[in-house]
């Protein structure tokens, strides 16, 4: 077996770590068989975020038609699956239980082995997936500088080989995608705010505003809390004057975000001599993000498609295939870990 080929397995998978109720099933570690995400993004609209007890219930609602989905869509039964992946944590509590029970079900049922995934690193695995019946993209190559941007977690770490991780460092305060989040209430914008700032920027002057980056030099950690701030007392100051460009304000804050991520992530890629750049997450589905890194010409870039950039369970398939693979089984009595860290 040479080092690109992987021992045949199929995986089902299934993720609800916050608002999205997903199933998948994977062939070998990268090909999507079938896949099904139930959102919850209207409902929780309303709200300006994740209600967590609305969320733990709708997954209850939801569970059992993905899985049964997923499965009619690959054309398979539980007796064709080698193991069940399931996302442990970390997450929204009540929102984990609803599928960590359900794997638990799904493997005492059918004998099958269950497999424990951290989110964070099915986010990472992501960039191994595409749709079966596709050409299969080139795997990504090791040493890995990767950059998990989300609305969680914004986080470097250097993978070395798979399922090894070096944490290199994390924002201090506010997430990337929750500073898109946060900047948009400010705005006047929709939730989610990734999106809706996006949007909103496309007509905007990036350089109307010199909002500030936190440079954090001689660490790998990022800081979003002073620019939310700069945005706010702006934003303040502009309402008093009776007008406020809210296309050059998003503009101009994107473009912060966007610097900060793409700067350390670049030169902590120098600095640990990685052969490719991995960007995985919900913000790795922004356009001036995915624009800056396939801008340059210095690292491969392994970025996911749009479709497997938010939640899903197809990265958790896959990074479920690899513990698998590895011998990481783990009992019917694990509990979740809504806390749980990377490395």
């Amino acid at each position: 077996m040479t080092e690109q080929e992987t021992p045949p397995a199929r995986i089902l998978a299934i993720e609800s770590s916050c608002d999205e109720t997903a199933a998948a099933v994977l062939e070998d570690g990268r090909a999507i068989l079938a896949s099904t995400v139930a959102s919850q993004m209207e409902m929780h609209a309303r709200f300006g975020g994740v209600f967590p007890e609305v969320a733990s219930r709708q997954h209850v609602l939801s569970i059992t038609p993905v899985i049964e989905q997923t499965l009619a869509q690959a054309h398979l039964t539980l007796n064709d699956i080698d193991a069940i992946a399931v996302t442990r944590g970390p997450g929204l509590a009540g929102s984990l239980v609803v599928g960590v029970n359900a794997a638990k079900g799904l493997a005492l049922g059918s004998d099958r082995p269950l497999v424990g995934v951290n989110h964070l690193e099915g986010h990472l695995y992501s960039a191994w997936v595409y749709n079966a019946g596709d050409t299969p993209p080139p795997e990504p190559q090791f040493p890995l500088l990767a950059l998990l941007a989300s609305g969680g977690h914004t986080e470097l770490n250097l993978m070395t080989g798979h399922l090894q991780y070096q944490h290199l460092g994390a924002t201090l305060d506010d997430a990337a995608g929750e500073a898109f989040d946060k900047v948009a209430r400010l705005l006047g914008l929709p939730y989610p705010g990734g999106p809706a700032i996006q949007e909103a920027a496309v007509n905007g002057d990036p350089d109307a505003f010199d909002f500030p980056r936190a440079r954090l030099e001689g660490t790998w950690n990022f800081s979003f809390s002073g620019l939310k701030t700069a945005v706010l007392r702006e934003v303040r100051k502009l309402e008093k004057a009776g007008r406020l460009p809210v296309a050059n304000l998003a503009a101009s804050f994107q473009a912060a975000v966007v610097d900060a991520l793409f700067t350390k992530t670049m030169q902590a890629a120098r600095e640990f001599g990685a052969k490719e750049i991995l960007v995985a997450g919900g913000v790795s589905a922004n356009q001036a993000l995915r624009s800056a890194f396939l801008g340059q010409d210095e690292f491969q870039l392994n970025i996911p498609a749009l479709s497997l950039c938010t939640d899903n369970a197809a990265m958790i398939a896959a990074a479920g295939y690899q513990r698998f693979i590895h011998g990481h089984h783990d009992s019917l009595d694990i509990d979740v870990l809504p806390t749980w860290p990377l490395s």
